[in-house]
């Protein structure tokens, strides 16, 4: 059995990938396989934190572009990554893995406040954190808060899950002679403006030299490989 290539990694997962089929919400079903997927890597013994984005409940960006106030709207995308959050601790627990969620956002009454030492303690004891609510400011994506958070808990990788297999020098729907990129350093991302993260996220962890890999999250055992080294997705370098 392959043994993992980090002991802690930080896991990002899109507010769209618990979706599913549907248009909006959480899908039963997909949430059970998400909690499935990151059973298989958290079995390989390695500490595992998780940022979850809101996108499949409410989006502030898009909801600022029709008028609202911005900081209005993202702190209500927080709140919708809170939701979320919950709905995959709840997925993880019933499935035998203890689980934290932590939010930047004071709400004591549903999860702990963000603390850094305490996050790294659930860690070092075995559990799963769960970060919410963002960087607790508006104006900063969900993106940006896992970059964050992964460099806090000094992470070795952050693992970008999406819809994707990785990153194309083109969008390989519109051209379908786009190039598959299996490896691609900061710079060039920020200079071709390829959106698998916003420009903040990819430009702090070129600041700090965190690895990225992107990859599809619905082929079943991409976390695992990836934390195992296996070459799947594209990785993001120096």
């Amino acid at each position: 059995m392959p043994l993992p290539c980090y002991k802690r990694v930080l896991l990002k997962l899109s507010g769209e990938a618990l979706m599913g089929d549907q248009s909006f919400g959480i899908d039963p079903e997909m949430i059970k396989y998400v909690a499935e997927e990151i059973q298989s890597a958290f079995d390989l013994g390695i500490q595992l934190a998780i940022v979850v984005g809101g996108g499949n409940i409410f989006r502030g960006i898009a909801a600022s572009s029709f008028g609202m106030d911005r900081a209005s709207a993202d702190r209500m995308g927080m709140l919708a990554t809170v939701i979320n959050s919950l709905a995959l601790q709840g997925a993880l627990e019933k499935i035998g893995i203890q689980t934290r969620t932590q939010t930047a956002i004071s709400m004591h009454e549903v999860a702990e406040p963000y603390i850094l030492r305490r996050a790294v303690r659930h860690l070092e004891k075995g559990r799963v954190v769960i970060f919410g609510a963002g960087t607790g400011n508006p104006y900063f994506t969900t993106d940006t808060a896992a970059v964050l958070r992964a460099q806090e808990i000094h992470a070795e990788i952050l693992l970008k899950a999406t819809k994707v297999d990785g990153l194309f020098d083109s969008d390989p729907v519109l051209n379908h002679q786009a190039k598959f990129l299996r490896q691609i350093t900061y710079m060039q991302v920020i200079e071709r403006q390829l959106k698998v993260m916003d420009m903040t996220a990819i430009s702090l962890a070129m600041d700090n030299h965190l690895p990225l890999a992107v990859f599809n999250l619905k082929n079943k055992g991409n976390i695992r490989k990836v934390i195992c080294g296996e070459e799947v997705g594209t990785r993001i370098v120096a």
